[in-house]
């Protein structure tokens, strides 16, 4: 590695040493930056071509630099007379001004060292191209050395030269006298232009119609620098030290057949005996053999050999070799009117460049792009023209690489994507770059993105053309990754959604939803959420295309994996918008499909996610609970922790059933201080503890004995009518005591009695049970319970079912007895005689360890009990329909701190409706 950089360094010094000993001192040096040794031309190739660059304009030139070291080894005089000639060459070419002759930028400058001038930039000469590599750098340049001539090059070429002799014969009369590969320079963009007028001859009468022009004798003896190429000359120059401008015909002849045979003329020429060598040559003209012109185009071979002819007159002029049909090339006929268009109009301009994409693929890309592209870019400095040549250019850079367009086409295009002015040529040109934009976006650099297209591509979206608009729409998805996040949030994005709201075309809004949803995957999640999704709801029409764009847009955010759309929004906004949007009546049956599958896969992934939610929280839940349980002195923390929804709804309906529990005989009393009370709820809850320890406090109530009835009197008491009287002043007495606060929320009350009985204050127990006129009785529940008074019957809050047996005996003893047990023989009048009596210890419950009976038994029972006791008599101790209890006819205070163990269902007898089972559990799941 270190010896090849060693030998580039080597290279590099050798070179600039070159450079500096040959051109230091010269004058050129102080406006011109010289670069690199390029090629050579002029006769003998002894200029050397550098390529260089202006310092105050940094316009590239190409400097043309004589070491006088190369004449060294001639005499003064020999040096004097090479100087000299070269010297007024580049005088004559200086004055002379034609696109077919070399533009010297620059006159001659002569140092100490060297003659030095400058011209426009060049490639190389015609004779480097055709294989002469004297006085080139070394290693030779590849461009030059795989450098091959294109059909369409060599037949403008000559053309070009042609129309170059035209002008000096018949322009300033002159013979050129020199026209030979070395004097034929190819210029940057592919041209061919002559110099070297080092051996031109001017006419002495230039005023004559027909010039004279006096030729100088063959000098032998001097230098080849003082000489023309003999084996390019006239056989007149030497035979008979003749010439005129069939002269030059004759030189055009010979590099024709130099192009088309490798840079060979047709004789070689002894320099030694140069007399002899044309002489022989004059015969072999005369004779000409068919196989001397068999690599030249049969087309042209007729017209050289006439130029080759050893008559001058017979010899075509340069206008009339303009005109053969040789050069009747579409190819060559293009290029022509290129190098005229400074001559036609903008009509003439415009109908030449709307045919020119046809031509351009049949021209090969080293013309297009360094002989027709800068014509075409030229023309945009005129505004009128840019629509038409735009085309055209894009063409060519479609077929440059990225490194060809950023430095050939892009700086010359970088004016016209701001271009606004006018009007309808500014929207022609947004046209034709959104029609290329793939092409723009793949070899424009992103700098240039940011500062030059996508501000074109807003103005697009702006624009008051339609068609402008949806093509833009139509491209922003295939750049959209270029376009950096605060432009595509900021810029791009608002454009679109004003483009999609204020069109009045159902094409421009239906693309701008499109648009959208293919560039969803470059905007982030919460942007699409609090951005695009609102405004979806914006968009005014109805259309199907509108339609199912919105449901497009909903679906790509729903199902890709970087967005997706929060339950919570789905819940709240996204499926009441699809849902009210599916039924719309523009829809026909598979776009109403299409709503109800993305609908339904919303659904199912919020009740997915939803419940996962809910199954995380419940499992966290009772892992705290379980917590609690191990650990009972930890239980005043659970006042920190918020509180479980899950077990106050299972606290209160926890005898219910609900998700497969039943009702245990064990159920723990309800804790209020687990979760967070009101202060209302505080005191109704102290007042009710209150009222149920003054109740504990109060001695029980014994039911005082019932005396026989007297089986002496004919007329038997009517006890029906004192049960419906003593329902009535239940009901009175219950009203007029204070009501029992509603139960808290979240606290469980139980629904079923305790054991232990609680005696009336008139000494009969009280039962409780279903009561045929009102119902339901709220205190069997435990739910909407109203506090007991002091003087109330356990706590009762409704009337009763069940007779009270207090007004059987309310004259038969003193109030509180309890030393004797009742006797029930006067109630067996209310029994029918299908049933089996009932003893009074046979209405106190039964618990039995283990045995449950479900919550939803006890509401199919309440039922069932309604049905008995509206169409069939009542037993005291065991109605059929005791809202899911037995014979237990008493309230206990206790209920309202302890459970109570619920009878079993088949002691009690009770039916279970299927009906009403089925309905609860379609109510609570």
């Amino acid at each position: 590695m270190e010896s090849m950089l060693n030998k580039l360094k080597s290279t590099v010094t050798k070179v600039t040493a070159d450079v500096t000993s040959a051109v230091m001192g010269n004058p050129v040096t102080r406006e011109f930056e010289v670069g690199r040794h390029i090629a050579s031309g002029g006769p003998g190739l002894c200029w050397r071509i550098y390529n260089g660059t202006k310092k105050s304009t940094k316009q590239e030139v190409a400097v043309f630099v004589f070491d006088k070291k190369a004449a060294d080894k001639y005499t003064k005089f020999e040096k004097d007379q090479i100087i000299d000639s070269l010297k007024r060459g580049v005088q004559q070419l200086t004055r002379l001004r034609h696109p077919r002759l070399l533009t010297v930028q620059h006159p001659l400058e002569e140092s100490r060292d060297c003659l030095a001038f400058c011209t426009e930039p060049v490639f190389a000469s015609l004779a480097n191209v055709l294989g002469q590599w004297e006085n080139l750098p070394s290693p030779l340049p590849n461009d030059i050395k795989e450098y091959k001539l294109y059909d369409v090059e060599t037949k403008y070429g000559l053309l070009q030269i042609s129309e170059g002799l035209s002008f000096l014969h018949s322009g300033v009369k002159m013979v050129h006298g020199n026209l030979c590969p070395e004097n034929i320079i190819l210029n940057k963009s592919g041209a061919w232009k002559i110099m070297g007028f080092d051996f031109s001859i001017s006419s002495t009468n230039p005023s004559d119609a027909e010039p004279k022009y006096s030729c100088k004798e063959w000098e032998p003896n001097l230098p080849p620098l003082c000489l023309p190429n003999p084996e390019y000359l006239a056989p007149e120059y030497i035979l008979s030290v003749s010439c005129d401008s069939a002269s030059d015909m004759y030189s055009l002849g010979v590099v024709i057949h130099a192009v088309f045979n490798e840079g060979k003329p047709v004789f070689q020429v002894n320099k030694h005996d140069i007399f002899k060598s044309f002489s022989r040559q004059l015969d072999q003209l005369s004779t000409m053999s068919p196989a001397l012109l068999n690599k030249i185009p049969e087309e042209v071979r007729e017209h050289v050999k006439m130029l080759l002819s050893v008559t001058p007159n017979v010899r075509p002029d340069a206008d009339q070799m303009t005109k053969i049909p040789f050069f009747d090339d579409v190819g060559a006929v293009t290029l022509q009117y290129f190098d005229s268009l400074f001559q036609r109009d903008n009509l003439q301009k415009s109908q030449f460049y709307k045919g020119l994409p046809k031509v351009l693929p049949k021209l090969p890309k080293r013309v297009v792009v360094y002989r027709i592209l800068p014509a075409l870019t030229s023309e945009f400095v005129n505004p009128d023209m840019v629509p038409f040549v735009l085309p055209n250019v894009l063409l060519i850079a479609e077929e440059c690489t990225k490194e060809e367009y950023i430095r050939l086409i892009l700086p010359d295009l970088t004016p016209v994507f701001k271009q606004q002015e006018p009007i309808q040529a500014s929207n022609m040109i947004l046209l034709i770059f959104l029609q290329k934009m793939d092409l723009l976006l793949t070899k424009t650099p992103a700098e240039d993105i940011k500062n030059c297209v996508l501000p074109m591509v807003y103005r697009a979206l702006e624009a008051p053309s339609v068609q402008i608009q949806e093509l833009c729409l139509n491209i922003i998805p295939t750049f959209a990754n270029l376009i950096d996040y605060p432009s595509m949030k900021n810029s791009l994005i608002p454009r679109i959604k004003s483009a999609c709201l204020q069109t009045s075309s159902l094409a421009v809004r239906v693309n701008s939803l499109v648009c959208l949803g293919k560039i969803l995957e470059y905007l982030d999640k919460w942007y699409v959420i609090d951005e695009i999704l609102p405004f979806l709801q914006q968009i005014p029409s109805r259309e199907p295309a509108v339609l199912m764009g919105v449901l497009g847009i909903y679906k790509c955010t729903f199902s890709h994996k970087k967005l997706g759309i929060p339950k919570e929004h789905l819940a709240t906004k996204s499926l009441p918008h699809l849902v009210s949007l599916s039924i719309d009546n523009n829809l026909n049956l598979n776009q109403f499909n299409s709503f109800m599958a993305v609908i339904r896969d919303m659904l199912s992934r919020m009740e997915a996610e939803h419940k996962t939610k809910l199954e995380q929280l419940h499992v966290m839940q009772e892992q705290q609970r379980s917590i609690n349980i191990s650990n009972p002195g930890q239980q005043s923390e659970e006042t920190k922790s918020p509180p479980n929804t899950g077990a106050q709804i299972d606290d209160i309906f926890g005898s219910t059933g609900v998700n497969g529990k039943e009702n245990g005989a064990a159920t723990s009393a309800p804790q209020p201080n687990r979760m967070s009370l009101t202060l209302e709820e505080k005191q109704r809850l102290a007042k009710e503890q209150e009222q149920a320890a003054k109740l504990r406090s109060q001695q029980p109530l014994a039911p005082q004995t019932i005396k026989p009835a007297n089986t002496n009197n004919s007329q038997t008491k009517d006890l029906t009518s004192s049960l419906l009287n003593n329902m009535t002043s239940l009901n009175s007495l219950s009203l007029a005591n204070n009501a029992r606060p509603a139960p808290i929320q979240g606290t469980t009350i139980n629904a079923f009695p305790s054991p232990s009985p609680v005696m009336g204050t008139m000494g009969a127990p009280v039962s409780n049970g279903f009561n045929p006129t009102m119902g339901f009785q709220t205190g069997g529940m435990g739910m909407g319970m109203r506090p007991a008074g002091p003087n109330l019957y356990g706590g009762m809050a409704t009337t009763t079912s069940t007779p009270n047996f207090g007004a059987l005996a309310q004259n038969q003893g003193p109030m509180g007895q309890t030393n004797r047990a009742p006797d029930m023989s006067a109630l067996d009048n209310l029994f029918t005689p299908s049933q089996p009596k009932v003893t009074l210890n046979q209405m106190g419950p039964k618990p039995t360890a283990g045995t449950n009976t479900p919550w939803l038994n006890q509401y199919g029972s309440a039922q069932n009990a309604q049905t008995q006791m509206q169409g069939a008599p009542v037993a005291m101790g065991g109605m059929p329909g005791g809202f899911g209890m037995q014979a237990n006819p008493f309230f206990s205070p206790q209920n309202f701190s302890q459970p109570a163990a619920a009878p079993s269902a088949n002691q009690s007898g009770i039916k279970h409706s299927a009906s009403v089972n089925n309905d609860l559990k379609d109510l609570f799941g």
